[in-house]
């Protein structure tokens, strides 16, 4: 990255799991192409927790922007996040596009979050570094501004 270019005009945010209490269950950004992509960062966000509730979040991959065929990608899932010690923090997932199963066709990807025992509030988002300029192109279409 260039010291004169703004982190928007490098880094775009790709999807999201806009920030809601979230009932027992899960729930999952919608699928990205990871085709023209170096590399994803997924950022976990948790609020507060309902009583001993747990939270645990992983990056899954597609055959399409359907999530045709999905699965779990190797070694990208946090260590669950837990009510007594998980109020408002924040877990971080790096992938790099030699961690999907390309050779198969997995070049979409999202993140799913998985909430137990009680509603909490929760919220994720996938950023990217992408193989061309501008990243702008890349924003997930919630992106309504940038300044």
């Amino acid at each position: 990255m260039y010291t004169n270019q703004k982190m928007s005009e490098g880094i775009p945010l790709l999807a999201s799991i806009n920030p809601v209490s979230q009932g027992v269950g899960s729930i999952s950004s919608g699928w990205i192409s990871a085709a023209n992509l170096h590399q994803i960062m997924a950022i976990i966000s948790t609020g507060v927790l309902g009583a001993s509730a747990t939270v645990d979040a992983k990056v899954q991959q597609a055959t399409s922007n359907a999530g045709a065929g999905a699965k779990d990608v190797t070694g990208k899932a946090i260590t669950q996040i837990v009510k007594a010690t998980g109020d408002n923090k924040q877990a971080l997932i790096n992938l790099r596009a030699d961690d999907l199963d390309s050779a198969n066709g997995f070049t979409f990807v999202a993140i799913t979050l998985t909430v137990g025992v009680a509603a909490s509030q929760v919220a994720a988002y996938l950023l990217g570094n992408p193989r061309f300029q501008p990243a702008e192109a890349y924003n997930n279409a919630s992106v309504a501004q940038v300044v």
